[in-house]
């Protein structure tokens, strides 16, 4: 039931900035349960997104050892949920907000929810509603845009209750490669919708500044510059910004693909005098440094063999407190594919991050998450094809990892907790990516529950053991190698899984069936976690798809469905 428009969510994120919610005071419906009343002077602030609410607290007593207890429930609904425990976490930089920071995800848009927050063992607590976005943007105005070859420049701004819609469906921007940009952005309470974008030779759009920005059902191709010998320059993107202020926009149902240059591979150098042969070209979205509460989901983003891409998604900077994608950001539901590098690179802040349900192919790191400074990032139930194995490289890599772990130059940026549930290395033709952090990368303050860690044959490692890592919790994972940290994974289960028939991914449709048959290690041996794996046909699977459900959908036909929608029959959204 849809009873809140994106307003209201702003609305509702103000009071949580301002005050408490005393919900006891609010309860008035026979039968309901009250939330105890609130008892901290400190109250806590909630950042929404469609699907998930970034929670900070900085309660009095706070202290390591010391978790904070989260329950939530829909402001209509009897039964309080369990949220996953938030951890004490300090980081001592302007960007941190709070000393506890988590998340609570799979909820639904358009809905105002209840949540308290109890220091563990005490009887602080505080309590607040607060309302995920509207998936309807309210538009007041539409401009129809003829097809141009010229860039079009945008520079009207909307307001909260009132977007303009700029609707390129069916025109085509082509500039022959005579112009820079595509769509020069400098605008607020904006919707660009339909464009086809091509032949440009830089970005195909840039935004220059701005904030509530949402692109959707666009193709951009043909993108780029020339640096040398056939490689296009770094980072040069479908979706461009290098605005520190930028937030909140969404990116949804577009396809970039195949830019006009290629990027080089870790066995070619790129241009003379460059000191490394770390891959150089273009990317389909890159952020430098923003302020975060972005959405990238349901796009596809693919090229061929001769036009790789650095990174498929990702910006600057990896050694920082922000980088990219910025706090409180969410990436699900995304087709990936061919880099040389990484397919996500979600790399710095990385506060209350999430990364859930995509599927990543042909690319060498999955994920790179080097380093998470402040945190937590959350990356759950996504699915790894094929990693690329490079050949002669000066840096004696034979194939990437599922996560990249590490530092960024330090393990100093190492301060930030991370959760990887969930998820699956799918190992098509023995082909797919190593585990966690490869067999030596440092890996700190990481919870790792439920993976299918299924790494090629002769790989070593489902779990790098660099002897660095620090506060590190591995456990319920499925391990096709012998070798992980010593004194981790008590319930692990070594072994491969077995899908039930027909089971992989199909590039026609973007969707994959990657359900575990019924006599396969880890079927049922997952381990139950609040708000991220908690069973819908009885005991959870290890894994990203629990038996019993519909094939996992990815790109510009998905629609993400939370699972506890989903256990009761309604539609989401």
């Amino acid at each position: 039931m849809m009873r809140t428009n994106m307003l209201a969510a702003v609305v509702s994120l103000a009071f949580c900035i301002a005050g408490q919610v005393i919900l006891a005071a609010e309860a008035s419906q026979a039968g309901t349960e009250v939330a105890p009343a609130t008892t901290s002077k400190v109250a806590a602030m909630a950042v929404p997104t469609f699907h998930c609410l970034g929670i900070y607290w900085s309660p009095e007593n706070g202290e390591a050892g010391k978790k904070v207890l989260v329950k939530f429930r829909e402001a209509a609904e009897k039964t309080w949920h369990d949220g996953l425990p938030m951890r004490y976490n300090p980081v001592k930089t302007p960007e941190c907000k709070g000393d506890y920071r988590g998340s609570i995800v799979n909820l639904t848009p358009a809905i105002t929810y209840e949540v308290t927050l109890t220091l563990e063992g005490t009887d602080v607590r505080t309590s607040f509603k607060a309302a995920t976005w509207n998936e309807k943007f309210p538009v007041a105005s539409t401009v129809k845009v003829p097809s141009s070859a010229a860039t079009l420049m945008v520079n009207k701004s909307g307001t909260p209750e009132a977007y303009i819609l700029y609707d390129g469906t069916g025109s085509t921007i082509d500039c022959a490669n005579t112009s820079d940009l595509g769509i020069s952005l400098d605008a607020s309470y904006v919707i660009l919708r339909g464009f086809t974008i091509k032949n440009v030779k830089q970005h195909g759009i840039r935004i220059m500044n701005g904030h509530h920005i949402v692109i959707e059902d666009c193709d951009i191709s043909k993108w780029g510059s020339e640096q040398e010998r056939g490689f296009g320059f770094e980072q040069q993107a479908c979706v461009f910004s290098s605005d520190e202020d930028m937030h909140a926009v969404v990116i949804q149902r577009c396809k970039f693909h195949n830019p006009t240059w290629n990027t080089n591979s870790w066995s070619e150098d790129h241009y003379k005098g460059k000191d490394s042969r770390h891959p150089d070209g273009p990317q389909t979205i890159v952020f430098f440094e923003s302020k975060g509460n972005h959405v990238i989901r349901y796009n596809e983003c693919w090229s061929d063999k001769d036009h790789y891409y650095n990174d498929i998604i990702g910006g600057r900077f990896n050694s920082s407190y922000k980088g990219f994608p910025g706090a409180d950001s969410d990436i699900y539901g995304n087709y990936l594919a061919n880099c040389w590098d990484d397919g996500i690179e979600t790399e710095g802040g990385n506060q209350n991050v999430r990364i859930w349900n995509n599927y990543l192919e042909n690319t060498m790191m999955s994920i790179a998450n080097a380093a998470t400074s402040i945190g937590p990032l959350y990356i759950w139930r996504n699915v790894a094809g094929r990693s690329y194995t490079p050949t002669g490289s000066s840096y004696g890599l034979t194939h990437g990892y599922f996560m990249k772990m590490g530092s960024a130059g330090s393990e100093n940026w190492m301060t930030g907790h991370m959760y990887v549930f969930n998820n699956t290395l799918s190992q098509p033709n023995d082909e797919g990516p190593n585990g966690l952090g490869g067999d030596s990368k440092t890996i700190k303050h990481c919870v790792s529950r439920n993976n299918l860690l299924q790494v090629r044959t002769g790989d070593t490692h489902s779990i790098s053991t660099g002897k660095s890592g620090v506060d590190n919790d591995f456990d319920y994972d499925l391990l096709s190698a012998g070798r992980y940290p010593v004194d981790q994974e008590k319930h692990g289960i070594k072994g491969k899984p077995q899908y039930v028939p027909g089971a992989g991914f199909s590039f026609e449709t973007k969707t994959g069936n990657f359900q575990l048959a019924d006599d396969s290690p880890g079927r049922g041996k997952a381990e139950v976690i609040p708000n991220f794996c908690e069973g819908i046909n009885g005991a959870p699977d290890m894994g990203a798809q629990e038996s019993g459900t519909p094939p996992m959908a990815f790109g510009v036909k998905a629609q993400f469905i939370p699972p506890a929608a989903s256990a009761r029959g309604t539609a989401g959204h």
